[in-house]
């Protein structure tokens, strides 16, 4: 989950405000097959609302966005999908909670963590390094992009006993019209 990717606070990050798949491929200019693919194989899973079956609607917050243009980023860079995953699930066991200081660098095959511009230039002038994203960058742009897009209040999810009860309610109101 991304949720161990960023500790809340991050400038754009509204917890009650998701974004629907479509809106989600739009930002991080992605197909909404990638999107798919990467939300069924846990690459970047919706932290809001996941599908629940067929007919149900993924919901991404902001952070996921920003992940999702980043894995983006990555890809164009040609790293593989294999290497984006290890790449990620690194940043994710290591509890980063301010992607937003982070730069990463790649080769088009390994993915460098670089945390201060010394480190940058360290990696680049060993001559490895070819390609760096910004993530406060994505920040701004995802941002950006946002802001012209369509956006859902986060539903809040009811107790299971209430849904049942308001459930069995109805079931009840039927039996009783079907009786008389």
């Amino acid at each position: 989950m991304q949720g161990v990717l960023f500790d809340g606070g991050e400038v754009g990050d509204d917890g009650d405000v998701g974004y629907r798949g479509v809106t989600a491929c739009h930002a991080a200019g992605i197909t909404y097959r990638q999107l798919d693919y990467w939300a069924r194989t846990t690459l970047v899973v919706p932290s809001i609302r996941p599908a629940a079956g067929s007919g149900s609607q993924r919901l991404y917050s902001f952070r996921d966005m920003v992940v999702l243009k980043v894995v983006k980023r990555l890809l164009d860079a040609g790293v593989s999908l294999q290497n984006i995953r290890k790449a990620v699930d690194t940043l994710r066991s290591r509890g980063v909670d301010d992607l937003a200081r982070i730069t990463l660098i790649s080769d088009g095959t390994t993915v460098y963590e670089c945390r201060s511009p010394e480190e940058v230039v360290d990696l680049l002038q060993g001559g490895q390094g070819v390609f760096g994203i910004a993530i406060g960058g994505a920040f701004k742009e995802i941002q950006g992009t946002l802001a012209h897009l369509p956006s859902v209040r986060a539903e809040v999810e009811r107790p299971a006993a209430v849904a049942l009860s308001h459930t069995d309610e109805l079931a009840a109101r039927r039996a009783r019209r079907s009786a008389s």
